[in-house]
């Protein structure tokens, strides 16, 4: 069981809710507990794509700065690579995957939304990177993903200054992909992950890896790794469906099976 962080499945969404109020401060128990319940919503067959939301106020307002303050460098070397893991969860999931922010992401807690295929916020959200206020920079995976997300000069600005931008800069340079008003974040969370609770789950899966494998590698070794993988799903039964469905009916209606 776990204390901060629960799954809740309906209809093939799960929802990975944090709740530690009241800002879901991400602690050393919360980040163990994200991998956790990540690795349950990777497995689970039920759970088709997956949401991660802190409520109505927040996702999350950055990690504990009370349980950091009193660590020296021997302390935090064996763990950051755990809390790397930890605020990184949402990306080792082979399944359609959104952050709904409502308020602040900040810190570990961006780090977080970083993790997700789609960053989906209020229109009162708050995003940031305040960690070089406190001495040190992001270390969740922060320095990778925001570069690989928005270039390495933008990241380098909101890293350095520390600065929270609102959600529509946050739209403006891709930090984020929508802006709804802040009542109908996880409402439109959950219609935007609905489509994909019916379709090919392992060509999904598959498409995530060769996307993300692709981006960590030059471009001749990522059409390798694309092709490996296309290949795979030929060996799907969602590929025979589908492709017969289209020849038969056109486009758009087959009926997936998620094998």
């Amino acid at each position: 069981m776990t204390e901060f962080v629960r799954l809740e499945v309906d209809n093939g969404v799960g929802t990975i809710r944090l709740d530690r109020p009241p800002m879901n401060a991400l602690n050393r128990q919360v980040q163990a507990e994200l991998l956790q319940i990540a690795q349950e919503a990777a497995t689970r067959a039920d759970v088709r794509a997956v949401i991660v939301y802190g409520g109505e106020k927040t996702l999350a307002a950055g990690a504990d700065v009370k349980e950091m303050a009193s660590m020296s460098y021997s302390d935090m070397a064996p763990q950051a690579r755990a809390l790397s893991a930890g605020l990184g969860a949402l990306s080792i999931i082979p399944k359609p995957t959104v952050a709904a922010v409502t308020g602040y992401a900040l810190g570990g807690g961006l780090e977080v939304a970083l993790g997700a295929d789609r960053r989906i916020v209020g229109d009162n959200a708050k995003l940031g990177f305040p960690e070089i206020l406190l001495g040190i920079f992001p270390g969740g995976g922060g320095t990778q993903r925001l570069a690989r997300l928005i270039g390495p000069s933008r990241a380098k600005d909101l890293i350095y200054t520390g600065r929270f931008v609102d959600a529509q800069e946050a739209l403006a340079i891709g930090l984020v992909d929508e802006v709804v008003p802040a009542d109908e974040v996880y409402t439109r969370s959950v219609e935007y992950v609905s489509q994909f609770t019916s379709g090919p789950a392992l060509a999904y899966a598959a498409a995530k890896k060769a996307i993300d494998g692709g981006l960590d590698t030059d471009l001749r070794t990522g059409l390798d790794i694309e092709s490996e993988l296309f290949a795979g799903v030929f060996a799907t039964d969602d590929a025979a469906i589908g492709m017969k469905s289209f020849v038969e009916n056109g486009p758009g209606k087959a009926e997936f099976t998620g094998r």
